[in-house]
């Protein structure tokens, strides 16, 4: 009798699991939490292992129709003849030496307008999808031999006018289609291949012209090229005009030089006025322009007018390799509406939202609504969180963002609205839980399509859903057993 007895005095001093303090719960869910990060991390990986997939896929693609496509012309290229003398020190003599070489001009259009058409088409390798485009470019240029081309370090007599060439540059020829033409003065001329200029990287086509005459040219080109990705432009020339036209109704401008455009439903128009003196580009140079990158936009092109020398090899005008400066261009995007793969990075960014709302919550009806979450049921409740976002990123890829997004969240509401009517041991609490996670989805899908406002809108609910809690939990004694003065307001 008195051993039973003592058993019963020692029991209230000794709390069970589910009489901890509300401090040591919160510090448990907090762990917990921190531990999720890990998975979601790792959510992470598998993310930027499907977007590399998703690339090789898109590559693939692009190996059979064209890549990025850079588009540069028309110019005019002259070789010239040019005599180079140099002096050697040859056993202990000055010996001078005289080589004659062949060197190229390059004479930009006095004007070049043109009128581009891009016709966006959609392709799929295996589950994934990129946006590939046909162009068609129909232009017009002007070329006019200057009276004062001595002024450029070459003399008018040099120039081998009979051997000129009209070149027009085209990044990656295989997206090259039937139809392309070029004709001068209203004379058809024989495309041939390569021979294209340095900023395309010596790739696209050209066309021999005798140009004896030293007449004024009119060139009328018309280009059809495949590609993927940005398609690019180069301008050349004192005054360059374009029209871009597309029924892509969502275009990203870049480069050098921005349009002014029109956006709509039904597709996009550009325009495009860029005179030389924005390019700081001289008409006529003795060095081609270096293919333009990321890290060159914005920096001038230059005027370097005389170059390393390009001997004569056969009777032929050899390839000059030089550089008269670096290329401007501007460049063209057709940017998917919905991009997967950012829109699932930027939800998981907000998964230990989920993750702490959830806890919270689960928090709340345990301190005070005496309800007994084991540190457990908070575990299995966080991976299945996690889990959303891997069956976001899984069912997007197949079926597209907004129906995965509808998908994964009402499989995991549905599955922690039935876990927590078992774990609190109440519909209605379960219900309150259905509809807080209803809001936390509706409310992330809403911050993934105000880009702009995501971050306002985010602290200022964060704010009062803290300012919620804090007033909550205003008269927990979290370092006791229960609510301050509870025993004594009950009675």
């Amino acid at each position: 009798m008195s051993q039973a007895s003592q058993s019963v005095s020692v029991s209230p001093e000794q709390p069970a699991r589910s009489d901890r303090s509300p401090g040591i719960k919160l510090v448990i869910a907090v762990l917990i939490a921190v531990a999720l990060m890990v998975p979601l991390l790792m959510v992470y990986g598998l993310l930027w292992d499907r977007q590399q997939q998703a690339e090789v896929a898109q590559a693939s693609i692009g190996q059979g129709w064209g890549g990025q496509q850079t588009i540069a012309g028309p110019v005019i290229v002259i070789p010239y003849r040019a005599t180079d003398t140099t002096t050697e020190n040859v056993n202990g003599k000055d010996v001078t030496r005289t080589v004659n070489t062949i060197r190229n001009l390059y004479l930009s259009p006095q004007t070049n307008k043109a009128d581009i058409v891009i016709k966006p088409e959609k392709r799929r390798k295996a589950i994934y999808e990129t946006v590939v485009y046909e162009s068609q470019i129909a232009g017009s240029a002007d070329f006019a031999l200057p009276a004062d081309i001595a002024r450029f370090g070459v003399a008018r007599e040099a120039l081998m006018l009979d051997r000129a060439e009209v070149r027009l540059g085209v990044s990656d020829a295989r997206g090259l289609v039937d139809g392309n033409s070029v004709a001068v003065n209203g004379t058809p001329l024989a495309l041939q291949p390569g021979k294209g200029l340095a900023s395309t990287r010596n790739s696209g086509t050209f066309a021999f012209v005798d140009w004896s005459a030293a007449a004024p040219l009119k060139v009328d080109y018309k280009i059809g090229v495949r590609g993927l990705g940005d398609f690019k432009l180069i301008p050349r020339g004192v005054d360059t005009r374009w029209t871009v036209k597309s029924t892509w109704p969502n275009p990203s401008f870049g480069g050098d030089f921005l349009p002014k455009h029109k956006i709509g439903a039904d597709g996009f128009t550009a325009t495009y006025a860029i005179p030389n003196l924005a390019l700081g580009q001289a008409q006529v140079l003795t060095g081609d322009l270096s293919p333009p990158t990321e890290t060159d936009y914005g920096r001038s092109g230059g005027d370097r007018y005389m170059e390393p020398v390009v001997v004569e090899a056969g009777g032929t005008a050899a390839e000059d390799n030089s550089t008269g400066g670096v290329a401007k261009a501007v460049a063209i995007s057709l940017v998917e509406p919905v991009d997967l793969y950012s829109q699932v990075d930027r939800s998981i960014k907000y998964g230990f939202l989920f993750i702490g709302f959830t806890f919270v919550a689960f928090l709340m009806f345990d301190v005070i609504a005496g309800a007994r979450v084991a540190p457990a049921e908070y575990l299995l409740t966080g991976v299945a969180l996690v889990l959303f976002f891997v069956m976001l990123l899984a069912f997007a890829e197949v079926i597209g963002f907004m129906p995965a997004y509808m998908v994964a969240s009402a499989a995991i509401i549905g599955l922690l609205t039935f876990y927590s009517a078992a774990v609190l041991k109440s519909w209605k609490r379960a219900r309150f839980l259905a509809a807080m996670l209803i809001g936390l989805y509706a409310l992330l899908y809403t911050l993934l399509n105000l880009e702009a406002y995501a971050l306002l809108i985010g602290s200022v609910l964060m704010f009062f859903a803290l300012a919620g809690v804090m007033y909550m939990t205003r008269n927990i004694d979290w370092g006791g057993l229960g609510k301050k003065e509870e025993v004594a307001a009950a009675a």
